[in-house]
């Protein structure tokens, strides 16, 4: 017979290990990221490194970056819950709610995306407005891209022109930094893409506007956000969205984070911000 002592013992032992087992699976606990390849692999990686760190702060879990090969991947990578947190363009956030059946939620957008614009680019004299676009070959950057092809589709088709008709060819580079490239080296005469990431290459010299320039900027749209799932538990979403919110330039480490996100700060946002996007997708036939 066991006697009482032996049996405490025993059942002392086994609320220890529970516990400790609790404890090393919540240490073991990851947060997933991931965002849309927009840009390099290199510098996506480069970005996402130091917002990593300060998310595990403010998680009290382990986060990982998880990078996807192409924009459907992000889209099915949070909507199938492989990932806890998406950067999606406006676009791709269009995208994931109508896959997901509306089970996706835009936390914040950076205060840039409430006002954001595309551009588009020439090293051609001769082009100097989107009617001299005309019989020309044209890049986009991926397909699936916010600023670097819907909207500055949409805004050609307001313009008059049928990319698919009046197009000599229409390209599709893949990322906005792959655009600019295809256009410098006359690989084709004019191309679209975010006005961030031109803006951030024209200040690291990484290209010459002497050389390669602005001839159109588009209109004011919201883009870029942080989407969770929605079955995300309402407590973590909270506190992720407040560690966007307390970002701030004026400590050492939000201000590398901040840079890095091309932001000045980070601000709530909402689904229905991106029905224009909506709108803008369906009337395109890219919906």
């Amino acid at each position: 017979m066991i006697s009482l002592s032996f049996s405490r013992t025993l059942r002392s032992l086994l609320t220890c290990a529970l516990i400790l087992f609790g404890a090393v699976a919540l240490a073991q606990q990851v947060f997933r990221v991931t965002a849309i390849p927009d840009e390099s692999p290199a510098e996506l990686a480069r970005k996402a490194g130091p917002l990593m760190k300060y998310l595990e702060g403010k998680l009290h879990m382990k986060v990982e970056y998880t990078p996807v090969t192409d924009y459907a991947a992000a889209v099915e990578t949070l909507v199938n819950r492989k990932v806890d947190l998406a950067w999606f363009g406006g676009f791709t956030f269009v995208q994931a709610n109508v896959r997901s059946g509306g089970k996706v939620v835009p936390l914040v957008q950076r205060e840039e995306d409430t006002r954001f614009r595309s551009v588009f680019i020439t090293t051609d004299p001769a082009i100097r407005s989107l009617a001299d676009l005309k019989g020309k070959d044209v890049s986009f950057g991926s397909a699936s891209s916010t600023s670097g092809h819907l909207m500055p589709r949409a805004y050609l088709l307001q313009a008059g022109l049928n990319p698919d008709k009046d197009f000599r060819r229409v390209a599709f580079s893949g990322a906005h930094d792959a655009t600019i490239a295809a256009v410098a080296a006359g690989k084709v005469q004019a191309g679209a893409l975010n006005i961030s990431v031109w803006e951030k290459f024209v200040a690291d010299g990484k290209v010459d506007p002497a050389k390669v320039r602005v001839f159109f900027t588009t209109p004011t749209y919201y883009d870029y956000n942080w989407t969770v799932h929605a079955d995300m538990p309402a407590a973590l979403r909270e506190k992720l969205t407040q560690a966007f919110l307390a970002l701030s330039p004026d400590t050492p480490e939000g201000k590398e984070v901040l840079d890095l996100q091309r932001a000045t700060r980070f601000v709530p946002t909402q689904a229905d911000l991106y029905k224009g996007i909506e709108a803008a997708a369906r009337s395109a036939s890219l919906l």
